[in-house]
């Protein structure tokens, strides 16, 4: 389609930490340059001349993407394109090609070690023995903290696209009952159990849906409250589902039995956030490195050949916008 394929990545060890084959994504164009960070000072200067820019969070606003006449694919290493301004993009006929389902089994056996460990308290014990109270036992063990069986629990799933069904299977592995829940903004199902009935029967929560204006703060201080008393909460999908500080709240009330999530409202947490507060009880947090194995990753390098491939032999591929 172009006899010249000059391509950017803009943001390069937002995927690759050097553990990854890119030999495959190289050879579609005719030169690829990594980029480390790009910054809005250099960002214009980086795409001129380009042909394809890669971006994993970079922004690509209409100002932008108005100055680069030569752009003609942007391919997001991710699922996300709310940092590309699609209407711009449409209008200048860029076609924007996204990854999708790459991370599933990484975010579905990260979202069950969470709701283990809440289940198990093993931060508390790990911290325990680190501080020598295990040394100093009057018995052989330490049983200072409850351990709960998964096995016989029920489980709430909020989202129930692949990963959703990933969480399912591997939460009935572990004997739980699955529950799903319906979700703001789509229409109602037999097989969704309204919001507020699903919370009131659910011994652990786990999200795994979008962020829209449905969904924003869609589980606040009212919801948490209509939890049961010890329930586990534990979000890997986007931080803004759960309004923070209602968490906070709730675990440090103690109505909560845990809580775990893998994503914050702003990321990275720059101006800090509700939930980093050292005095909250009965929280993991992990910096949104769910999705992040090598093997995820190494499919989002093979779904950004597969799409740059595409797009080059006229049939695009996981198009979000042309």
């Amino acid at each position: 389609m172009m006899n010249k394929r000059r391509a950017v990545f803009l943001d390069h060890p937002s995927l690759d930490l050097g553990d990854l084959d890119l030999s495959g994504l190289r050879d579609c164009f005719s030169e690829l340059q990594l980029f480390e960070q790009t910054t809005p000072q250099n960002l214009l200067e980086r795409l001129q001349g380009a042909q394809v820019a890669i971006s994993n969070k970079v922004p690509l606003s209409a100002e932008i993407l108005a100055a680069c006449p030569e752009l003609k694919l942007i391919l997001v290493s991710a699922t996300g394109t709310n940092n590309i301004d699609l209407q711009t993009a449409r209008a200048r006929g860029i076609t924007v090609s996204n990854c999708q389902g790459y991370g599933t089994p990484s975010v579905a056996q990260h979202t069950i070690m969470l709701l283990l460990n809440l289940a198990t308290r093993l931060k508390d014990y790990q911290r325990d023995v680190a501080a020598g109270k295990w040394q100093q036992a009057r018995q052989f063990c330490l049983l200072d903290y409850p351990i709960v069986e998964l096995e016989g629990k029920t489980l709430g799933l909020l989202g129930h696209g692949e990963l959703g069904s990933a969480v399912a299977r591997l939460a009935e592995a572990f004997g739980m009952r699955v529950v799903l829940g319906a979700i703001p903004g789509r229409p109602a199902r037999a097989d969704r159990v309204p919001l507020d009935e699903l919370l009131g029967q659910v011994d652990a929560l786990t999200l795994h849906c979008p962020l829209n204006e449905h969904t924003r703060d869609f589980i606040g201080a009212r919801e948490l409250a209509l939890l049961k008393p010890g329930a586990f909460v534990v979000n890997t999908a986007r931080g803004g589902l759960i309004n923070e500080q209602a968490l906070a709240d709730a675990l440090r009330n103690g109505h909560l039995g845990g809580a775990a999530t893998d994503v914050l409202s702003v990321e990275p947490p720059v101006d800090g956030n509700p939930l980093l507060a050292g005095d909250i009880p009965r929280l993991i947090v992990t910096p949104h490195n769910a999705w992040g194995s090598r093997e995820a990753r190494q499919r989002i390098v093979g779904q950004l050949t597969e799409n740059a491939r595409g797009f080059f032999s006229g049939a695009p591929l996981r198009v979000v916008s042309c």
